[in-house]
Order: structure tokens, then sequence, then C-alpha cells
């Protein structure tokens, strides 16, 4: 007998723009969000609150109540695309990679429960929850 192996998809790379807008609609979708610098982790008892300050900054605020438990800050202007694949943890990583002349790097990233599904953004402005 012999086994197939697991379908793992093919990584995909979105403009930000476009990873944003379904970010939006899966805000509490999000295991961890965070930086080089920092991680901030999901939690039963907060919630993931996203907004925009300006057409440029973005903030990714996580909440208990009405208590901020940490935020991040995002300068959409300087990611150039987002790169999304599973990990061999069965994690969904999103990497918003930002790129200069000599450089590449993940200025910010999003683990998520699921993977980016292109077919559900018609689904009218729906928040989804797992």
């Amino acid at each position: 007998m012999s086994l197939s192996p697991k379908h793992v998809p093919t990584p995909i790379t979105l403009p930000f723009e476009k990873f944003w807008g379904w970010l939006q609609a899966h805000a509490n979708c999000i295991l961890r969000a965070g930086t080089p610098d920092a991680v901030l982790f999901d939690h039963e008892d907060f919630h993931w609150h996203l907004a925009a300050e300006d057409d440029a900054t973005l903030i990714v605020q996580l909440v208990r109540g009405k208590e901020l438990v940490g935020e991040m800050v995002l300068l959409a202007n300087d990611v150039a695309y987002v790169q999304c694949e599973f990990t061999e943890s069965d994690e969904y990583v999103c990497e918003c990679v930002v790129e200069s002349e000599t450089a590449r790097e993940v200025a910010y990233h999003f683990v998520m429960a699921h993977e980016y599904d292109e077919a559900e953004l018609g689904a009218g402005g729906r928040h989804w929850t797992h």
C-alpha cells in the first residue's frame, strides 16, 4: 500500500494592497504578527484590530477588551510584495518583503490559520473566523 504525499500548495506572491484587503477580512485568523524585532501572539482573550492612519501608514493592534496589548506600524509604501506559503509545521506564513537596490528583507510577517484563497475575495466584505 502506498501513501500519497501530502498536498502542499505552491507559494504565492501578492501585491501588498491585495494582501492587506484579504488580511482585513481575516483578522480573526491571525496567529502571530511581527517584525524582525518583535512579535505579537494571538490569545483567546485578545482580538486583532487593523486600521489605516493614512494611505501609507497601517496599524495592526492586539487588544484585550479596550486595553491595547501591542501595536505594529506598517509602512505600506515600503513593501514591494508579499510572499505566502505553508511551513513544515503547517503554518501559513505571509512575509511582507522590502527591497532596495542592494538588499531584500522581510519587514513584517503574519502567521495565519489558513491559506490565502483568491476565490473568496468576492464574498462582499465578509469577516472570517477560524
